[in-house]
């Protein structure tokens, strides 16, 4: 199933929607909306709303409000979206929600923003899937968290934002096989060259070949499909965002592009 995706104005700030989210207010902005905050954001998405963002380190860690110490979550309406309190936030590149109303925020510029929701509950997750995430199932361990609360696979859908695509991510061999093992048995055969064998075949494979030797083309957003699948996802649960950040400079940055530490937001709202 192909889902739509559709960009939305806040502001004058433009923001992607898919219609697979739509009973969650959601957003993933652009290089237009920097610097601002989730704080200043999520207004465009819902108000009032609890906002809750970790300090992302390419991890698998996945925390929830509770995990946050006070000062953290700020509410955007009561203090004009500035934030009074300076205590660290947690490190951790996932953040779930545990009760209605907590935008839930991850910052991006060639990892893939990922957002989870549970059409019963109305739970959400907002996921940073860089490789290292991936390889590390950042997004399958999220989904095992919802599930401990509850959740049913039936119930989950997810977006998989603007993130760079296969065609122009070159990665050495060795990070491409680390990534693709997430999608290996433990039993499985584990030499390099088989497993950029098995990954470069079938429809939309996940790693295309590069003229650099030792250097592979990954597609991290189609490891993470594959890693839904495994799951038990069906492929109407999952929508993949049309976008590259690499190959689209007026809309976003890409650290791959220009090397700047500049970051485009993704959230959504539990309901």
């Amino acid at each position: 199933m192909n889902h739509v995706w559709s960009w939305s104005t806040w502001e004058g700030q433009p923001y992607l929607t898919t219609d697979l989210l739509s009973p969650w207010p959601h957003g993933f902005f652009t290089a237009q909306s920097w610097p601002q905050t989730p704080e200043t954001l999520t207004p465009g998405l819902a108000s009032p709303a609890m906002v809750y963002r970790a300090q992302q380190v390419h991890g698998n860690r996945i925390v929830q409000p509770e995990d946050f110490p006070p000062g953290v979550s700020v509410d955007p309406l009561a203090v004009n979206g500035m934030e009074t309190l300076t205590p660290p936030r947690p490190e951790a590149d996932g953040v779930m929600s545990t009760a209605a109303g907590q935008a839930l925020w991850v910052c991006s510029a060639d990892c893939t923003p990922a957002l989870i929701a549970d059409g019963e509950t109305g739970q959400a997750v907002a996921v940073h899937a860089g490789w290292r995430g991936t390889a590390q199932k950042i997004v399958p361990l999220a989904i095992a968290r919802m599930q401990a609360q509850g959740s049913d696979l039936a119930d989950l859908r997810v977006a998989l934002g603007p993130a760079i695509a296969g065609q122009v991510y070159q990665v050495s061999t060795q990070v491409a096989v680390e990534v693709g093992r997430s999608l290996l048995g433990e039993d499985a055969e584990t030499e390099e060259a088989a497993i950029l064998k098995h990954l470069s075949q079938g429809e939309a494979p996940p790693i295309l070949p590069d003229p650099q030797p030792g250097r592979v083309r990954l597609d991290v957003r189609r490891i993470l499909a594959r890693q839904l699948t495994q799951l038990g996802l069906e492929a109407e649960q999952v929508a993949i965002a049309p976008h590259c950040t690499y190959q689209e400079p007026e809309r976003f940055f890409s650290y791959r592009r220009t090397k700047e530490k500049k970051v485009q937001w993704s959230g959504i709202v539990s309901c």
